[in-house]
């Protein structure tokens, strides 16, 4: 299961439209690891600035790594995640996580990182089995 949903909050989706807020606190609390990494990679684009943030770091665990690819692979979740922090996510590699702004004017680099090439560029054999 991918989230931890609260009777209340399947309460909500069962007659309609449900909080995005709620849901947000949903993926924040079931996928900490995952939530902690997109969170540190924001902060870090605002503090440093720049066309982007991202980790290299393989998560320690598999539940780690689980955490990321169900939070990235969701577009419900990925979507939410993206508005509530106001950035574009991108990923590679089942650890590679990195964050846009939302300024057109790093478009082109956003296209070079998610582009079949950046991904090529980013394989090595110590991800085989990622």
């Amino acid at each position: 299961m991918s989230l931890d949903v609260s009777p209340a909050l399947l309460e909500q989706a069962e007659r309609g439209e449900v909080d995005e807020a709620d849901f947000v606190d949903c993926v924040r609390t079931s996928l900490p690891y995952a939530w902690e990494m997109i969170s540190s990679l924001v902060a870090q684009l605002k503090v440093d600035g720049g066309e982007f943030a991202d980790n290299q770091t393989p998560p320690p665990n598999e539940q780690a790594r689980g955490q990321l690819l169900r939070a990235l692979a969701s577009d419900a979740i990925r979507g939410a995640l993206q508005r509530h922090f106001g950035v574009r996510l991108a990923f590679q590699n089942c650890h590679r996580v990195a964050v846009f702004p939302l300024d057109p004017s790093v478009d082109e680099r956003l296209a070079r990182f998610t582009s079949v090439r950046g991904q090529l560029l980013n394989q090595s054999p110590e991800l085989r089995d990622c």
